[in-house]
């Protein structure tokens, strides 16, 4: 599934799976362009791949801005000369009961999870459309399929997606463009939190596997969608 010379934008890639997601397509070939809000984060996220002998930039952006956005997409081009796939991944998950949410709290969300994705999409997909060719994954984790409890905002932001998701994918197929949504179900976090750690595993008994995914098992997707082999999905 070489990835060679794909130019892939990474929203979030200063942490976390958005920084598996880049270390694994930078293995694979790729040139990655690292996005995140903390720029010294995206700023080591890049260093580490060209420390590898990788080709990757940082990009300050905070995708909940269309500004942002649109900058990120404009320095991918400088950079790299095009834009062959977004990873929408930057996304904030709070809990907070829902008599207790205030407007703030709702379109801080709703800004983030949702309108993120439409603003990187848009700056995107031009380019994408120009060279008939082009792959858009979005991240939606468990939210897009069950309303969780304390999470009103993210489960609607995360629905939005997956109707956006499939919008697109239908709207521009016939450029030569894959959208598609990754609803990973429990993913192993990168450090130990002690809530976190036991919402997780209070779902195991739920996973057919009886343990929680990793975070490279999303990593191997996203390759597989952007490959040639993913290109009917």
């Amino acid at each position: 599934m070489r990835l060679d010379d794909k130019v892939i934008i990474v929203t979030g890639a200063g942490y976390g799976i958005g920084k598996v997601y880049s270390r694994g397509l930078a293995s694979e070939g790729a040139r990655i362009v690292a996005a995140d809000i903390d720029f010294e984060a995206a700023k080591s996220t890049a260093r580490e791949l060209e420390e590898l002998g990788w080709k990757a930039i940082p990009t300050k952006t905070d995708v909940s801005k269309e500004e942002d956005t649109i900058k990120m997409a404009d320095e991918t081009v400088q950079a790299f000369g095009r834009i062959d796939v977004l990873i929408n991944n930057a996304a904030i998950r709070p809990e907070k009961p829902f008599l207790d949410t205030t407007d703030a709290d709702w379109h801080r969300v709703l800004d983030v999870d949702l309108n993120a994705v439409f603003y990187g999409c848009r700056a995107a997909l031009p380019g994408m459309v120009s060279n008939n060719w082009g792959r858009i994954i979005n991240l939606t984790g468990m939210n897009a399929i069950h309303g969780y409890s304390g999470r009103a905002p993210v489960s609607v932001a995360k629905h939005g997606v997956w109707g956006l998701t499939k919008a697109l994918a239908k709207e521009f197929g016939p450029s030569g463009i894959t959208v598609n949504a990754i609803s990973p179900g429990p993913i192993r976090p990168e450090h130990d939190d002690p809530i976190q750690s036991q919402h997780l595993h209070g779902q195991v008994g739920r996973i057919p596997l009886g343990h929680l995914g990793e975070r490279y098992h999303i990593a191997s997707l996203c390759e597989y969608l952007i490959s040639d082999g993913g290109g009917f999905v």
